[in-house]
């Protein structure tokens, strides 16, 4: 096979280019207001790399609905906040809109918690579920900032995602 880049002739086997062309693209969407679940957002980022997906990784600010037309995959993130909830400023008005739009769509969620033993994961998951979503796991909660063990799980969680696609 024969690609063109910048004017140069590479020669790739069958399937460097096959990996090049169907390569699937995933955004990891997050909101984090310590710290703490955007470094389980770059963690994940990497994992699906390694999985070989086109990573975006971009917090529910800059991420609209909308936005979901140009991807495979999902990987969401966002930590407990008041009484085990969903960040009341960006994440939850972004799933209110979403919730109509994710039957059928693989993802991943994600998130940091402090108390309440991350709870609130649980009804998140059973929340995307009802709406007909493709979970790859129950997933996955890290109490405070991430250890290596937790990073460890943010990249598996990222890598599965990127092979279910």
């Amino acid at each position: 096979y024969i690609l063109y880049e910048k004017s140069y002739l590479l020669y790739l086997p069958q399937k460097t280019v096959q990996e090049v062309i169907c390569m699937k693209k995933v955004a990891v969407v997050y909101w984090s207001g310590s710290g703490n679940t955007e470094e389980m957002a770059k963690a994940v980022a990497e994992g699906a790399k390694k999985g070989g997906a086109d990573v975006t990784l971009t917090r529910f600010e800059d991420f609209k609905v909308d936005d979901m037309a140009g991807y495979d995959g999902f990987l969401f993130g966002c930590p407990a906040t008041g009484s085990e909830e969903l960040q009341e400023d960006y994440v939850e008005p972004f799933f209110v809109e979403a919730e109509t739009k994710l039957s059928g769509v693989p993802l991943g969620l994600f998130g940091s918690y402090g108390w309440g033993g991350g709870a609130f994961m649980e009804t998140w998951a059973e929340r995307v579920r009802t709406a007909g979503a493709k979970l790859v796991s129950d997933g996955l909660t890290v109490e405070n900032a991430p250890d290596d063990d937790g990073h460890k799980a943010c990249e598996e969680l990222g890598e599965t995602l990127a092979k279910s696609l």
